[in-house]
This record gives C-alpha cells, sequence and structure tokens, in this order.
C-alpha cells in the first residue's frame, strides 16, 4: 500500500520522459548512480537543475526584488555616483604615479 502511494505521488511531482545515451554517457551514469547511491533519473534532473535552472537567476530577480528601489533617497543618479567614485580613484592614482614615465627604470 505504502509503495503504491509513493509511486502515486512521485508521478505527480515528476513528468515521465525517455532520453537516448551512448553507451559511454550511460556507463557514466550508472557508475555516479552506484557512487552515490542515487538513481539515475535523480542525477539527470540534478543535472538539469544545475546546468539550466540555475539558482542563480532565482536569487539574483530575489535580490532585484529586495533591493528595488534603494537608490530612491539618493540626490544624485547611479551615473553620477559611479563617475564621482571613478574619478575620485582615478585622482588618486595619477598621484600617486611618477610624473615621468621613465622615472621608474632609473
Amino acid at each position: 500500500m505504502i509503495d503504491q502511494i509513493l509511486v502515486a505521488m512521485y508521478m505527480y511531482i515528476v513528468e515521465r520522459t525517455q532520453i537516448y545515451l551512448t553507451k559511454r554517457e550511460m556507463a557514466a551514469l550508472a557508475r555516479a548512480a552506484r557512487d552515490t547511491g542515487r538513481t539515475k533519473s535523480q542525477l539527470i534532473r540534478e543535472a538539469i537543475e544545475a546546468r539550466y535552472l540555475t539558482p542563480q537567476a532565482e536569487d539574483l530577480i530575489d535580490v532585484l526584488k529586495r533591493t528595488a528601489g534603494l537608490w530612491a533617497d539618493r540626490a544624485e543618479t547611479g551615473a553620477e555616483y559611479v563617475e564621482r567614485m571613478r574619478s575620485g580613484r582615478l585622482a588618486r592614482l595619477y598621484s600617486e604615479a611618477p610624473s615621468d614615465p621613465n622615472a621608474a627604470d632609473s
């Protein structure tokens, strides 16, 4: 009875598909399944998730939603801020650089 419930629940969560693998791919998949104790299907789902459903994209969307509007109370635009930061940094770099390009060689 429990096996029937698990099979029914499992079929509800995932969709069945069929793929064609080379002998080399099948051997690698079987070896990975044996070594990890996971099913071939589980390994395939994990590979698809890692390659095509990257959590990085979901994390990026979450961060964008949480940070949207944070700049609204600033007087300067984002571009003005970046330019101010760059010009300050570049001014410091140029003030520390030797005035004679050949001075470093002497």
